[in-house]
């Protein structure tokens, strides 16, 4: 399985006890320099270390088995997000209906003080995340995290048991007339049937947004699904292994005829830059938003002697023009829209626009 940019993100960002990452990936791996004797990840951490390559990360066999998970659509967790607020505390910003957090009675706002007895103020979220997660195979569905909470000037603790949850990666809103907006927040197994089923179930008329904004990528074999769902065959992209070329193909059939317009910014990367590209390069939508990330490599899993796994890149993605997404610069929108102004109206008025010349 392939994976690009932040697949690809292997994202370890999260600002939320549900992230996204890789099976084949690459998006902004933490570096290791220094590796521990007692490092989970150990030989994977150190091959990454020697190999200068900054997009490589280092997974220990459960961290690496969480993230395959994710790809495919499903993390172990509470069904917490959480982010950090100005004053350095963490706070819980969205519980999922159904989740075991929500069954406890935790509510978005609330302030996530301790995890197991252990202080989160001041510290990362990735931290919070991690922690939420748990990091070894006794942290499995069912396992319990302690949760230390507070809630305006209460404080209480709670025992959340972990499950398995489904996660959500393509959100569909109609908060304009004739706009069909649909959000994809990553490239897990699955999302491209979700998109083409939000594009299918859109009135006739509509045209659509398709907003990648914040996309840190995914599966890079999900991102040409999803350009198939606009394209009537074709490439998508073309990227090497070692040195050996492959090509992603759109599949026939793809609403051709649908005016489309793509919303990027600086957060959109890998295989969402691989995704918003190809559709600029065939002609098929108007690029709107702030320039993306710059990541066109690919990374592949590789696992080592002690189980850990390596993700080290492969090749660079190469898009129907011949062009790369080059790192730094990424894909510059056609439309750009400048500092303070609305990116959404911005792009709901170009969309309206093509709705008029169609």
């Amino acid at each position: 399985m392939l994976a690009a940019g932040a697949t690809v993100g292997v994202s370890r960002s999260a600002d939320g006890d549900d992230g996204s990452s890789a099976a084949v990936t690459s998006a902004g791996a933490p570096e290791r320099v220094d590796v521990a004797e007692d490092d989970p990840a150990g030989d994977a951490a150190r091959l990454v270390s020697r190999s200068g390559d900054r997009w490589s990360a280092a997974y220990s066999a459960q961290e690496y088995e969480a993230l395959r998970l994710s790809l495919e659509g499903e993390y172990i967790g509470t069904g917490i997000a959480v982010n950090r607020t100005p004053d350095g505390r963490i706070e819980v910003s969205r519980v999922r209906p159904g989740s075991p957090a929500e069954r406890v009675g935790i509510r978005a706002g609330d302030t996530l003080r301790t995890v197991d007895g252990v202080p989160l103020d001041g510290r990362p979220v990735t931290d919070a995340v991690a922690k939420l997660r748990g990091s070894d195979k006794s942290a499995g569905p069912g396992s319990a995290v302690l949760l230390g909470l507070e809630r305006e000037g209460q404080h209480w603790e709670s025992a959340v048991e972990r499950a398995r949850i489904a996660t959500e990666s393509v959100f569909v809103s109609r908060d304009l007339p004739a706009v069909t907006r649909i959000r994809v927040t990553a490239f897990t197994q699955g999302t491209a049937e979700l998109l083409r089923a939000a594009v299918e179930s859109a009135p006739a008329d509509d045209g659509v947004l398709l907003d990648l904004r914040g996309n840190a990528g995914g599966l890079i074999s999900e991102a040409a699904l999803a350009a198939s769902v606009f394209l009537d065959g074709g490439v998508v992209a073309t990227y090497d292994v070692h040195g050996s070329q492959r090509a992603l193909l759109a599949e026939s059939g793809g609403r051709t005829g649908t005016p489309l317009v793509v919303l990027v910014d600086g957060g959109t990367m890998s295989s969402a830059e691989l995704l918003a590209g190809t559709l600029k390069d065939r002609n098929r939508a108007v690029v709107v938003g702030r320039p993306t990330f710059g990541k066109g490599t690919v990374q592949m899993p590789v696992e080592q002697p002690d189980g850990s796994v390596a993700e080290l890149t492969v090749g660079q993605f190469v898009m129907p023009s011949g062009g790369v997404v080059e790192e730094g610069r990424g894909i510059v929108p056609d439309v750009v829209v400048e500092a303070g102004e609305d990116a959404g109206t911005r792009a709901a008025g170009v969309l309206a626009g093509l709705r008029v010349a169609s």
